[in-house]
């Protein structure tokens, strides 16, 4: 709990944080398409697309209480020659909220369900932080639809971890409505690296969607997994990003992380947080299209 105190202070002082707003740049404006679609598990998930045609196709899951927006300086940089797809994950963004299930089988149900529904055969599988889990759990469990793996900001586990078992015991305090300055307490504490005011902005309004039972469901679910030692079926070439100045994972988390893929390759971003494609847009592209075409 020390660590994400201290980081939140940290980031406090090198964001600027302006006034809470509910304005976000529409997806259209951002070269993006939003789209709704029904899944076999009963979610009416939102996402974003860009790119047509099922070859170089990617898909990316957003980490905890964020929302397709969290890749929203990413995603209009990405060559046309792939095809992408930003999620709304069940119970954030603008998919539907049920009020049961939220673990780590439920979501990666769920990207599975997305394939199906929109006929995609194999995809590189881009994570965040909750979304990494998902991702590499997704990857262990249907090798065949998984052309590479993205995990950024990543463990091998989240069970037992210090940080995540101190804003847990926060969030199973929550109540309705939600109070904005925690959460944009919690969100700035994920940078280590000044970020645009109004992404931030943004950022605190996708967590604000949220009510409570969904942050105390997902964290819940999040520290019940463990399937590291599993890891080592993942068959798909995998890209480990990571910044040395993340509060939430450690570099011996990335260490093990690695050792325990068998085919891949870790990226260190120094000087950088917890989520290093929001302070690196473009180069995180780079390394992203270098690594899936």
């Amino acid at each position: 709990m020390k660590r994400l105190l201290s980081i939140v202070l940290l980031a406090l002082l090198s964001v600027v944080l302006p006034g809470f707003s509910l304005a976000a740049t529409p997806p259209e404006n951002l070269g993006l398409e939003s789209h709704y679609v029904r899944l076999s598990t009963g979610i009416n998930m939102h996402y974003v697309e860009k790119g047509q045609g099922n070859g170089h196709v990617l898909i990316f899951l957003h980490g905890y209480t964020d929302s397709w927006r969290s890749f929203e300086r990413n995603l209009p940089l990405i060559s046309k020659k792939f095809h992408v797809y930003a999620l709304d994950q069940r119970g954030h963004g603008d998919s539907s909220r049920p009020a049961c299930c939220y673990t780590q089988d439920d979501f990666v149900a769920d990207v599975a369900a997305f394939m199906d529904a929109l006929k995609i055969k194999r995809a590189t599988i881009v994570g965040h932080s909750m979304g990494s889990f998902v991702a590499h759990q997704f990857a262990i469990e249907y090798p065949k639809r998984t052309e590479r793996l993205v995990l950024i900001g990543s463990a091998p586990t989240s069970f037992g971890n210090e940080v995540i078992l101190g804003l847990d015991e926060a969030v199973q305090q929550l109540e309705d409505p939600i109070d904005p300055t925690f959460v944009r307490e919690f969100q700035a504490s994920t940078f280590y690296r000044p970020i645009p005011p109004e992404f931030l902005d943004t950022a605190v309004s996708e967590s604000l969607k949220l009510p409570a039972s969904v942050w105390k469901q997902t964290l819940t679910g999040l520290l019940a997994e463990d399937h590291r030692a599993q890891l080592g079926q993942i068959k798909a070439p995998t890209l480990i990003l990571w910044g040395d100045h993340d509060g939430i994972f450690t570099l011996e988390e990335q260490q093990e992380l690695d050792a325990r893929i068998p085919n891949s390759t870790f990226k260190l971003y120094v000087e950088t947080g917890h989520g290093l494609h929001v302070e690196w847009p473009q180069r995180f592209v780079n390394d992203l299209e270098a690594f899936a075409r």
